[in-house]
């Protein structure tokens, strides 16, 4: 068995071993030991911004205090957002930790002076999981093709939908929705690419994916072309280049790409 290949069952193993769970793709799920926590649980929507805050910034170190208030809470007077910010966090802990001994430190958040972070060895996050099987993909590819196929797929499977879609208009999920947006338009491309000489179908089911999640993205009619020329489908081939070349115009009014343009001058 390769390291990949250990890496991917980790991959799983985490996913079941998880004390909390935390859904963010296309909806916003948290289960807790296998129990779902119902939104009426979170009381006031400050303590479950102050959560999915956590969540969305889960890639730095630690989080002053005062610097998640003045993103979450920006037009807050300092003494409220003070306030709001202690009263969030012990709606926090009590929704994860219910019952959690008097006196004794929280174990899902963690507290370093007035900085805090969340305690990843208990905490499954679908968007952690995703881009960690994208990763574990693209370390594989070159090396071992089946095992980089079943870490796209796994990826693929994980995702629902926008990140936190019911927090799609705050300015604090907007990098994060993006950078796993492109995550999964290169999953869908990667896995693809690799199925386009066995499977030009599945490459066609897939980049067909892609351009219903972005469908100015160039890539992905390169492949649906290639693939529908395998089939010896030329017909189709051309449709799809018609059909780049129609979405690139309305949209940013440029031609394709030179290598796209290559792809339809051997069709025809």
């Amino acid at each position: 068995m390769s390291a990949f290949t250990d890496r991917l069952q980790y991959l799983e193993f985490k996913k079941k071993d998880a004390q909390i769970r935390v859904l963010t793709l296309g909806t916003f799920e948290v289960f807790e030991n296998g129990r779902f926590i119902s939104s009426k649980a979170w009381g006031r929507d400050k303590t479950l911004q102050l959560f999915q805050f956590f969540i969305t910034s889960r890639h730095r170190r630690s989080l002053h205090k005062e610097q998640i208030i003045d993103r979450l809470w920006e037009e807050t007077a300092s003494i409220d957002g003070d306030r709001d910010f202690k009263v969030a966090l012990h709606g926090i802990h009590k929704v994860l930790e219910p019952d959690r001994a008097p006196r004794t430190e929280p174990k899902y958040i963690i507290r370093q002076g007035v900085s805090y972070q969340l305690n990843h060895e208990y905490i499954w996050i679908d968007a952690q999981a995703l881009e960690e099987y994208v990763k574990l993909g693209n370390e594989a590819v070159s090396t071992e093709i089946t095992t980089a196929s079943s870490a796209y797929r796994a990826a693929l499977d994980l995702y629902k939908g926008t990140y936190l879609p019911d927090r799609s208009f705050y300015d604090w999920t907007s990098e994060e929705r993006e950078r796993l947006h492109v995550l999964v338009l290169s999953a869908y491309l990667s896995l693809a690419e690799l199925l386009l000489e066995v499977h030009p179908l599945e490459t066609v089911r897939l980049t067909q994916a892609a351009i219903l999640l972005d469908n100015t993205w160039e890539d992905a009619y390169q492949l649906q072309m290639k693939a529908f020329l395998a089939k010896g489908n030329r017909p189709a081939a051309i449709k799809v280049y018609h059909r780049c070349v129609a979405i690139l115009d309305k949209e940013f009014g440029l031609d394709p790409l030179p290598e796209t343009q290559h792809i339809f001058d051997t069709i025809v």
